[in-house]
């Protein structure tokens, strides 16, 4: 049953949210050479009940709308799979879905009474967009922005939490987290064309449509390694920080692979793990060389 659990909640995905809170410790770190280790534990505690609680209230919506029965299941795409196998009741998933939503709200209540407005200005978009997300937010084809503003803000609020300020170098690093978790989703979103089209969604891939979508992908990358040029240009960033050029060759091979395999999901999945990859990637790079410093 645990490991059926740890399928609904999509634990591996989890990792972008680790990225994130590391991304704006590591700046915390490269700046004052400090962390405050319980409020880390904290943050990444209520963080990953956040995102767990949008994962499993996503797979719920998707099971009642019916889109998860007409999707083809990948690794990477069409959901679990744990409701339309019956391997758990879509009212148990709901309920564990509140439960973490409620666990990451009291989590963030905490820091708002510790760190005030900002933090509670924070949560509530949060909260609010967790419960919304598989419903409103995409239905209105926002799934793609609000996951880069999520990244975003998950690093501007524990840089907020530790530091006790809102800086340049905290938005620049959230926009770099954000593009990269975007993108993942992104590329995710090609194998649901037709079923989330069926039911009324609306990704960037169907409002683009599938071929004019395929070129798109080179948005997310040149985003991500824009903010970096432009923090080590600026000195927010360490030079070293340039590392994460080191993950192009595996964006190129991805987004050639898109461009040539969009409208074939078995030719298009090794290339929506190599663009997981990218992303985790880049985001491991840009954490070690804020840790480095040089």
């Amino acid at each position: 049953m645990l490991s059926v659990w740890l399928r609904v909640i999509r634990v591996r995905f989890l990792l972008a949210s680790v990225i994130a809170v590391s991304v704006a410790l590591a700046l915390n770190w490269w700046q004052n050479s400090s962390i405050d280790i319980l409020e880390a534990i904290l943050t990444f505690a209520g963080v990953m009940a956040l995102h767990a609680s949008v994962d499993l209230l996503n797979d719920f919506w998707d099971f009642k709308r019916g889109i998860d029965t007409k999707t083809t299941r990948t690794k990477m795409s069409g959901g679990t799979g744990v409701l339309p196998e019956g391997l758990l009741k879509p009212s148990s998933v709901y309920r564990a879905g509140v439960a973490f939503l409620i666990i990451g709200s009291a989590i963030g209540g905490y820091f708002v009474i510790t760190d005030g407005i900002t933090i509670a200005v924070i949560l509530g978009f949060a909260i609010l967009s967790i419960y919304f997300y598989s419903t409103k937010i995409v239905d209105s084809g926002l799934g793609e922005f609000f996951v880069a503003v999520k990244g975003c803000m998950i690093v501007i609020g524990t840089f907020f939490i530790q530091t006790g300020e809102i800086s340049t170098e905290s938005i620049l690093a959230g926009i770099i987290v954000g593009s990269l978790s975007s993108l993942v989703l992104f590329i995710a979103s090609f194998p649901d064309h037709d079923a989330d089209k069926s039911k009324g969604r609306k990704t960037l891939v169907i409002m683009a449509g599938k071929e004019n979508a395929a070129k798109l992908i080179w948005i997310f990358p040149i985003v991500s390694y824009s903010a970096t040029v432009i923090g080590v240009s600026a000195n927010m960033f360490p030079a070293f920080s340039l590392i994460v050029f080191l993950s192009l060759p595996l964006m190129i091979k991805s987004g050639i692979g898109l461009h040539r395999n969009y409208d074939c999901i078995k030719d298009l999945i090794p290339h929506m793990s190599s663009t997981l990859m990218f992303g985790r990637i880049t985001g491991a790079l840009f954490i070690v060389s804020l840790l480095v410093g040089l």
